[in-house]
């Protein structure tokens, strides 16, 4: 029987990680779930997987799996007990150290170790480096620092326990074929308890994982970046989110026309995935409208979103906003 795969999950780090972004993980998933096509996920409880909790966490991977899940190609499952309300005693800690005498010291002591976890995970690596002993132990040594300051339980949203649980469940159940998705601050406490797992393995990037790396970098878009070359990326991607990235660039440098022309064709085609888009795509068309003069249309397209059964709150916010009063690009 060949060795449990783990694979960490970045959530919305994801998008810094050209050559591991949510669509390398879909790809390893598909092609490594084998036969039993189970995909286990050790940082959610069913409860949490059922009630769409890794939505509002930005939990890019599974966007681009759950369509495999809905057309029955891949069985999606929870493993963590309780994972979503343990996270959050993490958070409550959070408010609980401004109770505290000494607690806005441990808070900066905190942010500190948090900022550079983050630098950490936003460096660019491939899938070997992330399943390399050296990765795991810096990122483990990362998160001892965490614990050394607050302490194991509360502080990390009791990530050790949750973890052990999970090893037991993956160990006695037995995975057989299936994949292990984890939160990447999870990842090396599951390591240490699952001695005979591999992590992400080599592997030559796919046209999809191309495609999802210029996305990502469409999404994170910067005054320096080569608009130009960009879209020309994005013209060579047939998909509506690709459609709705140019739209962005083209808003961005002020060619409302042009953004509002890419934009409607895209909401003539089906652009219900990835699940995120809908929202973001129904909200920024309203704005589009209403600089544009079309307020009648802004506002079919604001209430559209008020109307999706899920979407970002980002999207609801523009949309509410938009319904308040028309949108105006601020200047300067």
């Amino acid at each position: 029987m060949s060795a449990m795969r783990v694979l960490p999950t970045f959530g919305p780090l994801h998008v810094l990680q050209p050559r591991y972004n949510a669509r390398t993980v879909a790809d390893r998933v598909i092609s490594e779930s084998g036969a039993a096509r189970r995909v286990v996920l050790a940082s959610y409880s069913k409860e949490g997987l059922r009630n769409g909790v890794w939505r509002d966490k930005n939990e890019l991977a599974l966007f681009e799996l759950t369509p495999y899940a809905e057309e029955g190609l891949i069985v999606i499952e929870a493993a963590g007990e309780r994972a979503e309300a343990l996270q959050r005693e993490g958070e409550l800690f959070a408010e609980y150290l401004n109770n505290m005498p000494r607690g806005e010291e441990i808070k900066k002591k905190l942010a500190e170790v948090q900022e550079r976890i983050f630098d950490f995970l936003s460096a660019p690596r491939l899938p070997e480096d992330i399943a390399s002993a050296a990765f795991i132990s810096q990122l483990a040594s990362l998160l001892d620092e965490q614990t050394a300051i607050a302490g194991e339980g509360p502080a990390s949203g009791f990530r050790d326990s949750r973890m052990e649980q999970v090893a037991r469940f993956l160990t006695g159940e037995g995975c057989g074929e299936c994949v292990v998705l984890v939160d990447v601050l999870d990842y090396p406490r599951l390591m240490a308890k699952l001695p005979d797992a591999q992590g992400p393995a080599p592997g030559e990037p796919s046209r999809r994982e191309a495609e999802r790396a210029i996305m990502d970098r469409a999404w994170r878009l910067q005054e320096q970046d080569d608009w130009g070359a960009l879209l020309a990326q994005l013209r060579e991607i047939s998909s509506s989110e690709a459609q709705y990235l140019a739209s962005q660039i083209y808003m961005a440098a002020g060619q409302v026309e042009d953004a509002l022309a890419i934009l409607e064709e895209a909401s003539r085609s089906d652009f219900s995935r990835p699940e995120y888009l809908p929202g973001y795509l129904l909200a920024r068309l309203g704005q589009l409208y209403d600089v544009s003069g079309k307020r009648e249309r802004a506002i079919r397209s604001y209430r559209a979103v008020a109307a999706l059964s899920w979407a970002p709150q980002e999207a609801r916010e523009i949309a509410l906003a938009g319904l308040r009063a028309p949108f105006s690009p601020q200047v300067g």
